[in-house]
């Protein structure tokens, strides 16, 4: 959605910002606008990560649940505010996305419940229908956390009611709505300790002040689709999932490393590209910017061309979009296979980062595998998908990753099927789950068995760090390989070598009898050995066994029982 796209309205009819009470229409259209502002800002909501890792991926999982809702009403005619308002809270609940995903998705679920059958809603009616948003939010989270994306939409809420006989018209009250979303984020660290260690806001919390700073600046006819909050390291741009998003007729992914002749104006830089191609990304690291482009065939050597008017070109690196496309449509359709379940056994869905782990789980009696893990959550829709057809109606999910778990229980929710969420926050936890696993068994039983498996293993993740920071008496460069141990950073080093030995001397007890090491794709096998051969001498009174995971972003993966 450009500001092109924002036409205005026939004459005698007034502009959102004007009117005093809203319809099923209108909804829609700021519901539009909040996609298109929440896409334009998603790598800076991905940005604000707690952990230095590679892996943030709020933006991402708020964007595609607004695309679900989006979706359901994007044909819709419908004028009646209260129907439309259940359809948008029916397709976010559906297509829900890690715990951002899933409480926007409960607050819109009680928005629409504020909004119950009526015609249109006026001020006083959008504050009653906030305000039962945030009641659903608070209510759907076993425990709130003050200092996330729940203090936020309670402070819009307090406004809202604050707003309610000063304001008559939507834009000033919505503008008032908008300032408090925006000082509610910036105080989010004061609330969250975790955050103001990490020096980051919260990243739920931002992306609902993007949801409603897009329907202002719709009402404000303000551009939606350029970015110009800042630069985010390249460290984190994240160019492994623009090729989730190709759009139609882009023939070629641009990559171009500079150096700028002076200071970069931003909302030039990004007004100018916009005219080039899509998917536009910059990234600041190493003294240099790299800018990341979506173009067509005509357009192919024109980012390259723009560059050199504004500054020097380092490097350059170009990828045929549709050759991509296929590669991974060629690999989807290596289906790994699965035991057979029968009625009345137990099912087991696994959530797995990559395609060697998936086929570790089948292998251990997995029924259905969910590709899944950091900075790729499935949907609540998914997760329902996976298990609604099995032959039976006694299902265990585990969801391997502490983003996940919110979206399973929701799904669980939504059917007839005995279903169980085992609480499984990592690879490692979830496999020794797996190995209590008895398909015959009585649910409650094995599902408790599995449940105290989680207690008998040590998560170790060796992944790369994406800015500097200090956390948990630990000092990490940005670039640095780090090592956490069962989610904590506990070790930062020049290697992965380093950070792996480092890990363990950390996490190993006399008790421990086995270390499994899962390697991600960006390993080479030669690397890998020289690792544990290290691994075996140093810990030659334990079994030590390597598999390739596959998994991105984390080279290794390791499970200390």
């Amino acid at each position: 959605m450009t500001s092109e796209t924002m036409a205005s309205p026939p004459a005698g009819r007034l502009k959102i910002g004007e009117k005093t009470t809203l319809d099923g229409q209108d909804l829609k259209i700021l519901l539009e606008a909040s996609l298109a502002w929440l896409k334009t800002n998603q790598q800076t909501v991905n940005a604000l990560n707690v952990f230095p890792v590679p892996d943030g991926d709020t933006g991402t999982n708020m964007l595609l649940t607004l695309q679900a809702a989006f979706g359901e009403i994007v044909n819709s005619g419908e004028r009646n505010i209260g129907k439309m308002a259940h359809q948008v809270a029916q397709g976010a609940l559906m297509g829900a996305r890690g715990n951002s995903g899933v409480i926007l998705s409960q607050i819109m679920r009680g928005i629409a419940r504020g909004l119950d059958n009526l015609d249109t809603a006026d001020l006083t009616i959008l504050a009653k229908a906030l305000a039962e948003g945030r009641t659903t939010a608070y209510k759907g989270v076993v425990r709130p956390v003050e200092g996330t994306i729940l203090t936020v939409a309670k402070d819009i809420d307090l406004e809202a009611q604050a707003a309610l006989g000063e304001v008559t018209q939507f834009e000033p009250f919505l503008s008032r709505l908008v300032t408090a979303a925006d000082a509610s984020v910036r105080r989010t660290p004061d609330l969250l300790p975790v955050l103001k260690s990490a020096g980051v806001v919260d990243s739920g919390g931002k992306g609902l002040f993007y949801i409603f700073e897009g329907m202002l600046r719709h009402c404000r006819s303000l551009t939606l689709d350029t970015a110009i909050s800042g630069v985010q390291p390249i460290s984190i741009l994240n160019l492994e999932n623009a090729m989730e998003d190709i759009e139609p007729g882009q023939d070629w992914e641009v990559v171009v490393d500079f150096k700028p002749n002076s200071s970069l104006d931003l909302e030039s830089f990004y007004n100018d590209l916009a005219e080039i191609g899509t998917s536009i990304q910059l990234g600041e690291g190493d003294g240099m910017y790299r800018m990341h482009i979506h173009v067509t065939r005509e357009k192919e050597h024109e980012p390259e061309r723009y560059i050199d008017t504004i500054g020097t070109r380092l490097t350059i690196k170009k990828e045929n979009l549709m050759a991509q496309m296929e590669d991974l449509n060629r690999e989807a359709k290596n289906k790994i296979n699965f035991l057979t379940v029968e009625p009345g056994q137990i099912a087991v869905v696994a959530v797995s980062p990559g395609e060697g782990i998936s086929r570790i789980f089948a292998s251990l009696g997995a029924a259905a595998v969910i590709p899944g893990g950091q900075t790729m959550n499935p949907s609540t829709e998914d997760i329902l998908k996976s298990f609604e057809n099995l032959p039976t109606d006694q299902v265990v999910i585990l969801p391997n990753n502490k983003n996940i778990i919110l979206a399973a229980q929701t799904a669980a929710g939504f059917t007839v099927k005995k279903v169980t969420v085992i609480p499984s926050i990592s690879v490692p936890q979830g496999l020794s789950a797996m190995l209590r696993l008895a398909p015959d068994g009585e649910m409650e039983h094995v599902a408790n068995e599995m449940r105290q498996a989680l207690k008998d293993v040590e998560t170790g993740e060796i992944t790369i760090a994406t800015r500097s920071v200090e956390m948990n008496g630990v000092a990490v460069k940005e670039g640095q390989v780090i090592a956490l141990h069962n989610g904590k950073l506990v070790y930062a080093a020049s290697s992965i070598e380093e950070a792996c030995l480092g890990f363990m001397a950390q996490a190993v007890g006399k008790s421990h009898e086995r270390i499994t090491l899962f390697y991600g794709a960006e390993m080479e096998k030669q690397a890998v050995n020289r690792l544990v051969d290290k691994i075996r001498s140093a810990y030659n009174k334990m079994d030590v066994e390597v598999h390739e995971g596959g998994q991105p972003h984390y080279q290794f993966i390791i499970s200390i029982e």
